[in-house]
């Protein structure tokens, strides 16, 4: 774990240029401010002699400041998306005492939840509260199921640095996915720090599946999650490998936290770019720190790319060009090829963590869900099971 560093004035005042639309700013607002041209054009021969001298040896590269607009190569509503202002104080989280955190917590939940019923209604997407293995989760399915997806299940873990998202606020992702894939989705909330930390999600997520193996073939079946939820996607896999629990026939964990180390390129490289995660100093290393409450961040329960990958199912996963956690879905994407998984890696231009999620009318939205949707229907089978 590493404190706050100091930064260059420089690139801390080309950052904030960047990010210049006040909380509250609409997303258009914001949107024209990304996209404006520069004042006056830089003196590149200047700026290109002072470069060279600083990258004249093997190292670390010395970049510039940077004012990176918004791409013109995306959608209307997804420009919008990627030009909004860094969402404060989930970003940069750091709350005192236990009861800081929960009322932090609840307040950001809240307002997550609030919309939920009117984008289900909007949807055509049905949410039952249920219990399951113990666990307080949701049936979240469409009106009309597919044919083709009657005797399918899913089960979705869902995100938010294993503090966020308690409740119903956690079944956005599921709700999506019944709604663009025609999957029925059990979606289930697992215990959080402060109050639970490691392994009690976990428990809860093998309690969800064993009981969710009772009501459905797992050849018929597939996890998926985003961020932690793509994290416990993959820890879920190797636990129920490790246990003898049958596999699902596919997964798909979007942008998964697979190391909860600062390990990776795009931690530096698309810090303070990503105008969701932001910096790995923000609320991430606190979030680390509470759920593994001591234990070895590289356990591979906890930071699963440690682990052994032999025998998963085969994955589809998701990330965009600014994402913090880009590297980690990469490097997830060559370990699981290394272990000989079929793994299929989508890249979107421009989008910073989990912003499928942000915006159910963007194309990209769509073409995220899609083609997951397209993945898992390649690898689930389709049998009823046996009476």
């Amino acid at each position: 774990m590493t404190g706050t560093r100091r930064r260059p004035a420089a690139l801390f005042l080309a950052v904030s240029a960047a990010c210049a639309c006040a909380p509250g700013a609409s997303a258009q607002q914001a949107a024209t401010a990304a996209t404006a041209p520069a004042a006056s054009a830089p003196d590149f021969a200047r700026l290109e002699a002072a470069q060279n001298a600083a990258n004249d040896k093997a190292g670390p590269r010395s970049v510039p400041g940077r004012r990176i607009p918004v791409p013109g190569t995306v959608s209307p509503e997804f420009q919008a998306t990627i030009a909004a202002p860094y969402r404060v104080p989930a970003w940069n989280a750091n709350p005192g005492s236990a009861g800081e955190w929960k009322a932090l917590v609840a307040k950001l939940a809240a307002q997550t939840a609030a919309p939920l019923p009117a984008l289900r209604e909007r949807l055509g997407v049905v949410s039952t509260p249920e219990v399951i293995g113990g666990v307080r989760a949701w049936i979240v399915a469409p009106r009309q199921v597919p044919e083709r997806n009657r005797h399918r299940l899913l089960v979705h873990i869902h995100g938010g640095g294993y503090v966020y998202n308690p409740g119903e606020a956690g079944t956005l992702e599921a709700v999506l996915m019944a709604a663009i894939g025609g999957f029925t989705v059990i979606s289930f909330d697992y215990r959080m720090p402060p109050d639970a930390p490691f392994p009690a999600a976990m428990d809860d997520a093998m309690a969800v599946w064993r009981a969710a193996l009772g009501l459905q073939r797992p050849e018929n079946m597939a996890v998926f999650g985003t961020s932690t939820g793509g994290g416990m996607t993959l820890a879920l896999m190797l636990r129920a490998k490790q246990e003898g629990v049958p596999l699902p026939a596919a997964i798909a964990p979007g942008t998964p936290w697979s190391d909860l180390t600062e390990t990776g390129d795009s931690y530096k490289a698309n810090e303070w770019l990503d105008n969701v995660l932001v910096s790995y100093d923000g609320y991430l290393t606190h979030a680390a720190q509470l759920y593994a409450a001591g234990h070895d961040l590289k356990d591979p329960q906890l930071s699963p790319i440690y682990g052994d990958l032999r025998g998963l199912p085969p994955t589809i996963l998701t990330t965009g060009t600014r994402d913090l956690f880009l590297s980690n879905t990469v490097r997830t994407h060559r370990k699981l090829r290394q272990a000989g998984v079929e793994a299929s890696l989508q890249v979107f231009e421009g989008m910073s963590h989990a912003q499928y999620l942000f915006n159910p009318d963007a194309p990209e939205t769509r073409e995220a869900f899609q083609e997951i949707a397209a993945f898992l229907d390649r690898h689930l089978g389709t049998e009823a099971p046996p009476p």
